[in-house]
């Protein structure tokens, strides 16, 4: 019998489109650049992330039988992502993400999200049918969970017993999605990964760096918060412990979505193999300034 995952992403899987330019985008502009498609959405851009780490997750997402979802489920597979517990419909069109990037980051983006949002609460099936677990034997692991899924999806992982015994990962996916992931907030297992803008809006104020939006969202009740700020200084605050802050080194961007998945998977990878915290958000801006020079491998500075 082969062995349950250990680390499950939970989110958003979809074919991401992202157009990105050498120049300033401006309202209304028609400029030539480059535009990619890829594999994307928060929950499986951190999965892909993983898997380059040498762990092995598996997603627990909503995937259509159309052409584009079957050849996402395969793409994903391909690059080291276990697919058996997607919940997939013939009936449904697979999800997508469409992006503007500039040289100044994102400029614009549209997610149409729903096939996730018409799965609902079926993506916790797995964890509840015996599949993976049940109330009786809780599944163990990494449960990382983006903001993508509805908020009554939220609300049953804060309280359902099949994930008793998870360890949560908390991605919100944008600032506009980050105030439903309060109902996590005080969960005793839970580890929040914010953007400074995703950690204004669960504070619902202004703040002035990563470690002050940090240790505001600790302040709402939160084990711990690790937060990123671009460029700028990230910073991770918890209970108990004095607040840690790294700077990432300076590269050319080249892409920008997908940066704070690749530091969450980074970071997760890390302490899973016994770094300190202050190593693991090291290794983890490293990681994302890797992804943002457009590499897999080290970025020269």
């Amino acid at each position: 019998m082969t062995a349950p995952p250990r680390i499950l992403c939970l989110g958003a899987m979809l074919w991401d489109v992202i157009g990105h330019s050498a120049v300033r985008v401006l309202p209304g502009a028609d400029l030539p650049g480059r535009i990619a498609r890829q594999p994307g959405g928060v929950a499986l851009n951190v999965a892909l992330a993983l898997a380059r780490q040498g762990l092995a997750p598996a997603m627990l997402s909503a995937v259509g039988r159309d052409p584009a979802g079957e050849a996402l489920v395969a793409e994903a597979g391909r690059r080291g992502v276990d697919t058996r517990w997607l919940w997939r419909d013939t009936g449904l069109v697979t999800d997508s993400y469409l992006a503007i990037e500039s040289p100044e980051g994102l400029v614009a983006a549209i997610a149409d999200a729903r096939a996730l949002e018409t799965a609902g609460t079926a993506l916790l099936a797995p964890l509840r049918d015996g599949r993976l677990g049940d109330a009786a034997r809780p599944w163990r692991g990494t449960l990382v969970v983006d903001g993508n899924p509805s908020a009554p999806v939220l609300t049953e992982i804060a309280r359902d017993p099949c994930l008793a015994d998870a360890d949560l990962r908390i991605v919100p996916a944008s600032p506009d999605k980050a105030t439903r992931l309060r109902v996590l907030i005080d969960h005793p297992r839970a580890i929040f990964h914010l953007n400074r803008a995703e950690a204004e809006a669960l504070a619902g104020r202004s703040l002035p760096d990563a470690a002050r939006a940090a240790e505001a969202v600790l302040a709402l009740g939160a084990r711990r918060v690790l937060v990123t700020d671009g460029a700028g200084t990230a910073a991770d605050a918890a209970q108990g412990a004095p607040t840690l802050t790294a700077t990432p080194r300076p590269v050319a961007a080249i892409r920008v979505t997908g940066a704070g998945d690749s530091f969450l998977a980074a970071h997760l990878a890390a302490e899973s193999r016994g770094a300190t915290r202050a190593e693991a958000l090291t290794r983890a801006m490293n990681a994302a300034s890797d992804h943002v020079c457009g590499k897999d491998q080290p970025c020269p500075p």
